[in-house]
């Protein structure tokens, strides 16, 4: 059965050995993220997406290696991440879910299913849909882990380049996760990186959840990030 979901965004930048000077700069953001989710169940879900539908198991491991250090996480604690482990090309969804599990329950396993960042809303929604009927069957609690990006063009140095206009799509995204908007997350313009992944949480979660929590929303570095929890 469904329990809590957490929303998180999937920032290298969480990780410290990653961050390096600009780690004071997302303390806010990192304990964000770590309150949204200590909420979860020992089991979870994580939700974001990547270049072609997928789905990881809990012995899924990999390394931030190409991110600039051999920060090495795994889904679950029976993973392999030692040095002389065979480790996968994680999505950067993947690698975001291993490090939070890492850090707020060394216990838990994940699953991580990764969806296309091209597909339509009407496709996303009934992944979200089909997702829910296959969480609800299952007799455990298990807990939503969505890791997704809002634009990331929303200061002059933003790494998808300056596009002000693009301001309007990221307020809309962060008062609809806000607010618990179900709705709203459906019809997100592209600009919008996780677009997918939020159009699934909508599709898991409809008409919407019971209630909503915002733990964070900002910009650093010009790309808009999101921290909270849904209850369904």
């Amino acid at each position: 059965m469904l329990s809590t979901i957490a929303i998180v965004p999937s920032a290298p930048l969480l990780v410290p050995e990653l961050a390096g000077a600009a780690a004071a700069e997302v303390a806010d953001l990192a304990a964000a993220v770590v309150e949204a989710a200590a909420l979860l169940p020992a089991r979870w879900v994580a939700v974001g997406i990547g270049v072609a539908d997928g789905d990881l198991g809990p012995e899924s491991t990999g390394t931030f290696a190409g991110f600039g250090v051999d920060v090495r996480v795994g889904l679950s604690s029976h993973a392999d991440t030692g040095r002389t482990a065979e480790l996968a090309e994680l999505p950067l969804c993947a690698l975001v879910a291993g490090w939070v599990r890492a850090q707020v329950r060394p216990e838990a396993s994940a699953r991580v299913r990764v969806y296309a960042d091209d597909h339509a809303a009407e496709v996303a929604l009934a992944h979200g849909r089909q997702l829910r009927a296959e969480i609800d069957r299952l007799p455990d609690p298990i807990g939503v882990l969505v890791v997704a990006d809002g634009a990331n063009t929303l200061t002059p140095s933003a790494p998808g380049g300056y596009d002000p206009g693009n301001a309007d799509a990221q307020l809309a995204l962060d008062d609809a996760l806000a607010k618990g908007d179900a709705a709203a997350l459906a019809g997100l313009p592209e600009p919008i990186l996780g677009r997918v992944a939020f159009q699934v949480l909508a599709g898991l979660t409809e008409p919407g959840p019971r209630s909503a929590k915002e733990l964070y929303r900002g910009a650093p570095y010009g790309v808009g990030y999101f921290a909270g929890a849904w209850q369904p």
